[in-house]
């Protein structure tokens, strides 16, 4: 199997036609149906449900185009890293980035690069943690920032300039709203949204109680960005940071923030012995001198 079978099967997959694929990936059909074939036969299992004019995943197709994805987004990208190697600085830098107060990180830094190397490209991913992470370890990003707690083992990281407060964000006419501090027994028995990510779960709990006392959790999410229409709609409260909310304001919402104050800081991780490009080398190590908390 090459990547050229892969993008074959990508294009099959997107255009839902082989006649349609084949013409944008300017070979015959009997080829492209030949090689599909090919393919299937390699895996042993079938990829595709070929109607008369339609073409459909299977279930292993669904997991099958996922990989695909990945793998010629992570070759497309090796390819770029090594290229860049032989040339001017420029490429590509792939970072990620947790929505909180740590946002305002990337404009000001990557206006301030762009000036100094102007050839740089930048490809940008908002996730929460655990799916940065993941991006990560795959390769498909150069490095992320991410909000503590995170687990470190895997990676080296240098703590940035960025902290942010946690509290609950409710509606503004919510008669908690009032409070300038809120406890977690005000809002223990209270419907509430919270990150779906592991670490953060055990750690909100945590303050909680831990066990014996547990928390009424209606939603867990990866962004607040719905989860305000929710709260809009008075279905619950977050329990968030305040910086997901404020780079996002909302006229109708309030945040108040936790007594005893919870606060948590930001860091830039990559994975350990990763080797850069040049143009994530540079962007890394200009964030290390402008950011370093």
């Amino acid at each position: 199997m090459d990547m050229r079978i892969l993008k074959y099967f990508l294009a099959v997959a997107r255009e839902g036609n082989i006649t349609k694929a084949a013409q944008t990936l300017h070979v015959t059909q009997p080829t492209l149906s030949r090689q599909l074939i090919e393919l299937e036969n390699e895996l042993e299992t079938t990829l595709l449900v070929r109607g008369k004019r339609h073409i459909t995943l299977t279930a292993s197709g669904i997991l099958f185009q996922q990989r695909a994805q990945e793998i010629v987004a992570l070759f497309e990208k090796t390819h770029r890293d090594i290229a860049e190697h032989d040339g001017a600085v420029g490429g590509i830098v792939s970072i990620g980035c947790v929505e909180t107060s740590a946002s305002l990180l990337l404009p000001d830094a990557i206006e301030a690069f762009s000036l100094r190397y102007p050839m740089i490209q930048y490809e940008i991913y908002s996730a929460n943690g655990d799916d940065l992470r993941d991006k990560i370890d795959n390769g498909q990003i150069d490095a992320a920032v991410l909000i503590e707690p995170i687990e470190t083992a895997k990676y080296d990281y240098i703590p940035i300039a960025f902290w942010d407060i946690w509290g609950v964000l409710m509606r503004k006419d919510d008669p908690l709203a009032s409070k300038s501090h809120i406890s977690t027994n005000d809002i223990i028995d209270l419907p509430l949204f919270l990150s779906r990510r592991h670490i953060v779960k055990e750690e909100v709990e945590s303050w909680f109680g831990g066990k014996s006392k547990k928390p009424h959790i209606l939603v867990y999410h990866d962004f607040i960005t719905n989860i305000m229409l929710l709260i809009e709609r008075g279905l619950g409260y977050a329990v968030t940071v305040q910086g997901s909310f404020s780079i996002r304001p909302n006229e109708n919402l309030h945040f108040v923030p936790f007594s005893p104050e919870r606060k948590s800081g930001h860091v830039l991780a990559w994975k350990k012995n990763r080797i850069f490009n040049q143009s994530a080398s540079l962007f890394i190590e200009y964030v290390k001198r402008k950011y370093h908390a």
